[in-house]
Formats: C-alpha cells, structure tokens, sequence
C-alpha cells in the first residue's frame, strides 16, 4: 500500500515519463521489496485504474479522467487541489440526483422512514458541537431518504461517493455555526417529505447544497489565503 501512494504520487506530479509505469522488476528494485509485494503493488494501482497491466507488455498509466475517483484509497493519496476539485465536481453529483430523490421519497416514505428521519434530526441538534460525530449522522440522514427514493441504482451511486461526500462533510462542518444551520436545512427537508410535498422537498435539498457549495468554496479560499501568507 505505501509503495502504491508513493507510485500514485509520482504519477501525478508528472513523475512518469511517455506513460510507461514501473515494472515489477523496477519496484522491486527501487524499493527493496520482493517481487510479490512489486505484483500486489501493481494489482492494486490496476484496481484503481491507474495502470494497465498486461502479460508480456509494459505497465502503462492510464488517462486521469478514467482512474477510479470514488475509492477511498485513492482520494487519501491526491494532493489536496485535486480532492477540492473533486469535491466541486462532487457537489455537481449531488445538486443533480439529492433534489429529485428528495422528491422521490415524497411519494415512497413509509412513516418508519419518517420516524427514523426525525430520530437523525433530533440526534443532528445534540451533536451540533461535534462536528465528527455529527457528521455520521448526516450522511445517514441523506443515505435514508437515497433509501426512501425506492431506487437501487441510484441508492448504489450515492454509496459508492460516501468517501468524498465524507470529505466534504469534514470541510463544510469545520465551519463556524455550520452545523446548527445544517440541522436547520434538514429539518426543512424532512417537513417537505412529511408534509407529502415534492416541490418543497426537491427546493429544500436544493438549498442545502447551495449553502454547502458556498461554505466549501469559502473554506477553500480561506485556505488559499492562509497558504499564501505562510
């Protein structure tokens, strides 16, 4: 594994040359590793979509825009401009599917959904001063009413983003008062899906993630500031 985000590192600063990856042979000598722990490497990085490996043909790195973005792996090994790019793109994802499930679960959501909805506000209100704890309960909130929606494609699509929408979250929620606004736009939601109204649903996630959006590019720019002064 840390001979994989070593690789995946190089490869991003533009490390390898005409695209030819290491082989198993070259890991295994650059890194006094045996040539089983240079196969698992390359498996890995293969996994990922990162390379391609063939028998009797060099490795060679992929395109970018086709490397497996929503594996936790790879996330933890970009350098942070990149995951910020990821995570605007990810607030796209959300902007087009979360609205239309929030509108979808009007129709579908059996009042142990409801229940189980208020119980995830209620626990959001007594976490509102523990932003890693609260930001479990969040994702639960969103993953209940992806549930609701009654749609198993898309309930596995928003799955398969958990880690970068976890990374968002840890962004967004560092903010000052964050989460007592966060608790307020789900509670919003959660009337709308009560009160059996799809537009006001489908206008109450929409906002969420409009606050989200701005909070995340105004946490960046914060960051961007304190990077140049340092």
């Amino acid at each position: 594994m840390q001979v994989a985000a070593h690789l995946t590192r190089r490869i991003v600063s533009g490390g390898i040359e005409d695209g030819r990856a290491p082989s198993e042979l070259d890991i295994s000598r650059e890194f006094g590793v045996s040539r089983v722990v240079a196969r698992e490497t390359l498996k890995i990085l293969a996994s990922l979509d990162i390379v391609d490996v063939a028998q009797g043909r060099r490795v060679v790195v992929r395109p970018r825009a086709e490397w497996d973005y929503l594996s936790p792996l790879l996330v933890e090994w970009l350098p942070s401009e990149i995951v910020g790019e990821l995570l605007r793109e990810l607030h796209q994802l959300r902007a087009l599917l979360e609205p239309e499930l929030a509108a979808m679960a009007v129709a579908t959501a059996t009042d142990e959904t409801l229940d189980r909805l208020k119980g995830l506000i209620d626990r959001m209100t007594e976490l509102e001063a523990d932003p890693d704890a609260y930001l479990e309960v969040d994702h639960e909130f969103h993953m209940e009413i992806c549930r609701a929606a009654d749609n198993r494609i898309l309930d596995r699509i928003m799955y398969s983003a958990r880690w970068l929408g976890t990374a968002s979250r840890r962004v967004t929620n560092g903010a000052p008062a964050a989460l007592r606004s966060a608790t307020a736009d789900h509670t919003a939601i959660y009337e709308a899906i009560v009160a059996r109204d799809p537009a006001g649903a489908r206008a109450a996630m929409r906002t969420h993630l409009t606050n989200n959006s701005m909070l995340l590019a105004e946490m960046e720019q914060q960051t961007k500031r304190a990077a140049r002064r340092r």
